[in-house]
């Protein structure tokens, strides 16, 4: 019966964490976040998996968000003499059968001008993602807190 009863939580506690993807065509966007700022930041960043399970490449064009100075792409890199270096994006190429990371250090989401105060655990922000091919996509950033996250307490790579 214990088994049962566990089996049972495990699943409402995935329901949630399913509920946070997004289809369009054969796109599938996977739990997109934001982590909380300090408050006197200007910017944010926002991470997710973009997953295409189609049969042909399709583009991550862009990304529109209210209440912001700037929403755009970004991917951060480090060179050989360990200068770290941020660049805008026009684009992020999705291959066929592919899954590609938005995640800290590389590519991600660049929110600009946090008008309306810092991002704040709990907070949402909606936005909506453009696909070269699969059109336009809304989705729900969630803010979560950014040590949680990496002390591996908010581990979501189970929700593919």
């Amino acid at each position: 019966m214990k088994q049962i009863y566990t089996a049972a939580l495990a699943a409402l506690l995935a329901l949630p964490a399913a509920a946070h993807d997004y289809t369009v065509a054969k796109i599938v966007v996977t739990h997109p976040v934001a982590f909380e700022t300090p408050k006197t930041a200007r910017v944010g960043g926002g991470y997710m998996t973009l997953t295409n399970n189609g049969k042909t490449a399709d583009r991550l064009t862009g990304i529109n968000a209210d209440g912001f100075d700037e929403v755009s792409l970004h991917e951060s890199s480090t060179d050989d003499m360990g200068v770290a270096r941020m660049q805008p994006l026009d684009g992020i190429d999705l291959p066929a059968g592919a899954a590609v990371a938005l995640e800290p250090g590389g590519m991600h989401v660049m929110f600009i001008g946090l008008n309306d105060g810092p991002f704040a655990e709990g907070d949402e922000i909606s936005a909506t993602l453009t696909f070269e091919k699969a059109g336009p996509l809304d989705v729900t950033f969630n803010v979560e807190n950014r040590r949680a996250a990496h002390d591996g307490k908010m581990d979501h790579s189970e929700q593919h």
